[in-house]
Formats: structure tokens, sequence, C-alpha cells
């Protein structure tokens, strides 16, 4: 089994469908042996989750707990096939890690050409560091298209434990991500594998993801979870800084 230093995808109580602290979750992610953990509530659009102010006073907390490191950022939502994202410019700078991800309650499905539109205008904000689970049959995309891009501007595509799991509700992820990770293949693009954890069990575990990188034969030059340093490369608290 592959061993993955970091998850950059997980929710708190803040988010309003999650179930454990921000301490809780770091204690998780401490006692499963990685080296840092990311924190990204959903923005505002999404229906039960923090207010703006969350977001704006998250300098008040430590970024190292229970001997971890820790982030905190946010997963942003497309609202629009224009890659519009439900969180301001000002505030994505504030974060340390920006997600965007496509949701039901918040942006309809489109034709394939108008879900690809948004994903690359998406990619192409430089505040936005990841595609947040882009293997959603609901919103079908032109991988090659989305892999180019992701490459072109730095960007790392998601793929995402909790989509696999055959218990979630995403449409055909397993497919969806065989094509994502080919086209990634093809373009030599970066991807991070996430829990996209809503509880503390949940916090580092990608065994559906894991499978689906063995099943493929991905190579693990292409995945950033392998070293915190790589994928410091690519989020905003430390690009930003340069």
């Amino acid at each position: 089994m592959r061993k993955h230093v970091l998850d950059s995808h997980a929710h708190t109580i803040a988010s309003g469908h999650a179930y454990h602290t921000i301490q809780e979750m770091a204690q998780a992610a401490a006692d499963k042996g990685l080296e840092l953990l990311a924190l990204t509530e959903h923005a505002m659009a999404m229906p039960g989750t923090c207010h703006e102010f969350y977001f704006l006073n998250l300098r008040v907390l430590p970024r190292t707990m229970c001997g971890i490191e820790v982030l905190f950022g946010t997963e942003a939502n497309i609202m629009d096939y224009d890659g519009t994202l439900d969180m301001s410019e000002r505030l994505l700078k504030r974060m340390d890690v920006v997600i965007a991800s496509m949701h039901i309650p918040c942006v309809r499905p489109g034709t394939m050409a108008e879900n690809t539109r948004a994903y690359i205008k998406a990619v192409e904000n430089p505040l936005v560091n990841i595609i947040g689970h882009p293997d959603d049959g609901r919103y079908p995309v032109d991988y090659d298209e989305l892999a180019a891009a992701a490459k072109e501007h730095h960007v790392l595509l998601e793929l995402n434990n909790s989509s696999l799991n055959p218990e979630g509700s995403r449409t055909d992820p397993v497919p969806n991500d065989i094509k994502m990770l080919e086209a990634c293949r093809k373009y030599g693009t970066q991807i991070i594998v996430n829990s996209d954890s809503h509880c503390a069990f949940d916090v580092g575990d990608h065994q559906f993801a894991d499978r689906l990188i063995e099943e493929t034969g991905f190579p693990e030059h292409l995945i950033v979870n392998r070293s915190v340093e790589e994928y410091k490369k690519y989020i905003n608290r430390f690009t930003l800084l340069k």
C-alpha cells in the first residue's frame, strides 16, 4: 500500500453536514500518521455551511495541531458555466488552499461543453489550486480538455475517495475517474488523492482511490500526496508568498 502523507480535502461541523470539530479532525489525521491536513469548508452558497465571517477569522487558528501541520481553506462552489465562484477574490486570497467544485445545490448540470467550460474557467482562476471531484456523471466533462488546462495552469485534479465509495452519491465515478487518469497520464497532469471526509473516521482514508490507482497503473510521480513539499508547490499559502 502506498504511503500518502497528507489529505487536502476535509470538512468539520462548520460545513453544516459534517460531524467533528477542527481538533478532532486534526487528532484523527495525526493518529493515522499524516504529516498535513487541510480543512476546506464549503463556501457560502452551499446550504447550511458557515458564514463569510468564519473564513475571515481563520487567521486566529494555529497551523500546527496535534503534532501535524493543519491548513485552512475552502471548497468553493462553481456557480455557472463561466467558472464564477461563490467567494470573493479578496477572501480567496486569505485561504491556505482553494478547491473549486460543482455541486447540485449550487449549479445545475449542463452539457459536456458547458461543464467543461465551467471547470476550465475555474482552472484559469489563479487562486484555485484544486478541482474537486470532477467525476460526477451528472456533470459530463471532456477530460482531455480539463487535464490539458490543469497542466497549463498548474492546478491539481482530484481523485476523490468519497466519490469512489460504493455508497457515495455521485454517478459513474469509476469509469469517469479512469478517463481522468488516462488524460492526466497523457498530459503529465498532477493529481491529488483526497478523502473528502465529513467525519474524523474518514480522514486520510484513500482506500478506494488507491485501489483504482493500482488497477490503472497510474504513475506515482504524478500524485502529489507523496510529498508535503510537492503539494506546497500548488497551494495559495505558499505560492502566493513567492
